[in-house]
């Protein structure tokens, strides 16, 4: 059978409450990936080599940049999704206080201008 574990999968480091709480997957998903996760991340690590055609499916679909159809490749790559760092956006620039004396002298002078 393919994607034989022994232990169930869990992730307590990026889903402290469990993956099955952590609203990121369906129930199915959730399911799949306790069922099967253990195997799906040793075959992608490469510490376990395909024991038969489904894993090899999965491996290489998970690898391609094509459309992934093997259900065990997208529950995988959605997770690898989900757990990659987030970007943080800031609406504000951080400069050194140099820059901030610089841009209020220009002001200032601007100012005394007007008068």
């Amino acid at each position: 059978m393919s994607f034989e574990s022994e232990k169930p999968f869990n992730d307590f480091q990026h889903f402290a409450r469990g993956i099955r709480r952590s609203g990121e997957f369906s129930i199915r998903e959730s399911n799949l990936l306790e069922q099967c996760g253990t195997a799906m991340m040793e075959l992608h690590k490469g510490i376990r080599k395909p024991k038969d055609e489904t894993e090899e499916v999965f491996l290489k679909q998970l690898n391609s940049a094509e459309v992934i159809t093997d259900p065990y490749a997208k529950v995988f790559k959605k997770y690898l999704q989900v757990i990659q760092p987030r970007h943080l956006h800031r609406l504000c620039s951080v400069g050194s206080d140099d820059d901030i004396g610089d841009f209020n002298s220009s002001s200032s002078s601007e100012v005394s201008n007007i008068d």
